[in-house]
């Protein structure tokens, strides 16, 4: 009897938890203007690339994600707040242009090094997002698009 006690008990709270954390909420990345440091509006980004980048990339590494239905769960919206957050401060295609020339050079070798080794997009996103998959073909094409911004900027 004591542990179908317990169990009842532990249980309450745990609900309760569940109910209590839903009022926490998180800032949401959603710029309200276009950043003027935004790649495109100092580089040239062809149509094809620009797509891809913005389905494959621009969640977490931009200044506007678009959130699914399932953040407005939490614990699942801390997770994915944490999750945009890491991946703006390691590449912000947004404030791109606030880099220094070393910076630029250095990023757009890891954007064409992740994409090509298949590190990025993560697995974890595009188990859900399975548009974001990149194929072969749009690798190839973001890979020589950042060879061209490369030689713009040196």
């Amino acid at each position: 009897m004591k542990t179908s006690s317990f169990i009842k008990t532990g249980t309450g709270f745990i609900v309760l938890f569940l109910i209590v954390i839903q009022f926490f909420d998180t800032d949401k990345n959603i710029a309200a203007v276009p950043s003027e440091n935004a790649i495109e509006k100092h580089y040239v980004v062809p149509g094809h690339v620009q797509r891809s980048l913005k389905m494959s990339c621009y969640d977490c590494h931009s200044n506007t994600t678009s959130y699914p239905w399932y953040n407005n769960i939490q614990s699942v919206k801390w997770w994915l707040a944490d999750h945009v957050n890491s991946g703006k401060r390691h590449f912000n295609f947004d404030e791109f242009n606030s880099y220094s020339k070393e910076k630029k050079l250095k990023k757009l070798d890891e954007v064409a090094e992740t994409i090509r080794e298949g590190e990025m997009p993560l697995t974890s996103y595009t188990v859900v997002h399975q548009n974001a998959k990149l194929s072969d073909i749009q690798k190839s094409e973001i890979e020589q698009w950042v060879k061209e911004v490369k030689k713009q900027i040196e």
